[in-house]
């Protein structure tokens, strides 16, 4: 049996110490914050996503096809709110369409459960989405991500492992076969250490005396939510088709778990690691990320999407131009 501490309670670091502490090792989670799940497990839409976006036969897009089918197990075998609800890729102009057949020519070759289909089983799917042909994806789905990481958390305690909250990681030597750990409260001596550190990722590498070459650049997704009045216009996801200049996916629909719709992500430079408002600024952080030639360089190729996301994130009214593509409907 080894001791192993894992840096991050969330769905990644959760995951992994669940696994090591059922394989008998006796696990430590570190987490700085006062609870599970307090930043990219907790703060995103709640897709599973199906793995249609990523190149061709790639190792991520096996993973992610792999990964959909077992959170959705997992889901059902846990009592996990889930849903496979299925997304609605769709082209709203005939210059749209390469784009599409693109995507299912990829999902073909990924092994999805994925179809083109026309404006009239498009409604099937989605009645007030806006179509001249889309793709209809099965095997995307929602799920509460706060919800799994408590249950991988409860079987990390079951195992005998710790869970530890407002502990801070800080640096960590390797002494011969040991690691010695040491955290904002005390130190640990560990036969090993996994780095599951999300946003300060590349900071805890840097403290462990390794450097990853590239640094974290906090990118910012901000969504609003449908007014219960029209969420009825959304029956599962509605997706545009992705611009390929740009390496996000564009502002799209989706349908929570918990009921209600998500409408978004915009996706802006956060000006903290943590920055989810502009009010959120860490000026060390900021300075970081501006020094960092990488920024400067995914700029320089994104300069309009760029600029477009930036216009919808200062005004309500663009925001809503963007979305009123994929759904026209007014009431």
């Amino acid at each position: 049996m080894s001791r192993v501490v894992v840096v991050g309670a969330g769905i990644v670091g959760l995951a992994t110490a669940a696994r090591l502490a059922a394989r008998g090792d006796e696990v430590v989670v570190l987490e700085k914050e006062e609870g599970l799940a307090r930043h990219q497990t907790g703060r995103n839409s709640g897709v599973i996503h199906s793995g249609l976006y990523y190149a061709a036969g790639s190792l991520k897009a096996r993973m992610a096809v792999a990964g959909a089918a077992s959170m959705a197990r997992f889901a059902q075998e846990r009592g996990i709110p889930y849903a496979g609800c299925g997304k609605l890729v769709v082209a709203v102009s005939e210059e749209e369409l390469p784009g599409l057949a693109r995507l299912a020519d990829r999902a073909v070759v990924n092994g999805l459960p994925a179809r083109l289909v026309g404006p009239e089983e498009a409604r099937e799917h989605e009645p007030h989405a806006r179509c001249v042909r889309g793709l209809w994806v099965e095997s995307t789905g929602i799920i509460d991500y706060r919800a799994v990481s408590a249950v991988l958390a409860h079987d990390v305690q079951s195992a005998g492992g710790e869970v530890r909250f407002g502990e801070s990681f800080v640096t960590s030597t390797r002494s011969g076969r040991a690691v010695q750990v040491r955290t904002s409260r005390n130190s640990i001596q560990a036969d090993g250490l996994v780095a599951c550190a999300g946003l300060y990722a590349d900071r805890v590498a840097l403290s462990c005396g390794l450097d990853p070459g590239v640094r974290i650049v906090p990118f910012r997704g901000e969504y609003f939510e449908l007014v219960p009045e029209v969420d009825d216009l959304v029956r599962g996801l509605i997706y545009p088709v992705p611009d390929p200049r740009f390496p996000f996916l564009g502002v799209h629909l989706t349908r929570m778990v918990s009921g209600g719709v998500h409408a978004g992500p915009n996706a802006v430079l956060a000006l903290a690691r943590e920055g989810y408002t502009w009010r959120t600024v860490d000026v060390p952080e900021l300075r970081e990320s501006l020094r960092w030639p990488g920024l400067w360089r995914l700029a320089a190729h994104n300069l309009r999407p760029g600029a477009a996301e930036v216009g919808r994130s200062l005004s309500r009214k663009a925001f809503a131009r963007a979305l009123s593509r994929l759904v026209p409907a007014k009431r």
